[in-house]
């Protein structure tokens, strides 16, 4: 039996603000959406694998949702790595930077963690 990957999911409490933040920072793009009178599911992609994120807006949902320990994360490679991380710095999202192991993390609005890796070399 076989099993192709397809997309990861998280919960946001904006959704435009989400989005906004996906467009700027990663350079994500609306895949598809679909609506319903209690939630919105909007699919994001890169234009180069077949990944996407789904986000997930609870209509009427206001508490912040509970992140653990926010151990879990999403990863993505940045092509230039300098400028990717100047972009986020100016943006104010790094969260965390490991210099030894060369990555960094920024953060969502919702305080979801992203793994910022440069190309293998």
């Amino acid at each position: 039996m076989k099993f192709k990957f397809l997309h990861n999911n998280i919960n946001v409490l904006d959704l435009e603000r989400s989005l906004e933040f996906y467009r700027t920072a990663l350079d994500l793009q609306e895949i598809r959406r679909k609506e319903t009178e209690d939630f919105t599911l909007v699919f994001l992609g890169d234009g180069q694998s077949t990944h996407q994120l789904e986000l997930t807006w609870l209509r009427g949902r206001q508490d912040p949702y509970n992140l653990g320990d926010n151990e879990i994360h999403l990863a993505f490679e940045a092509q230039d790595f300098d400028a990717a991380y100047e972009l986020h710095k100016k943006m104010g999202c790094i969260c965390y930077e490991n210099p030894k192991m060369g990555i960094y993390f920024i953060q969502d609005p919702d305080g979801y963690w992203i793994e910022i890796i440069p190309p293998k070399r």
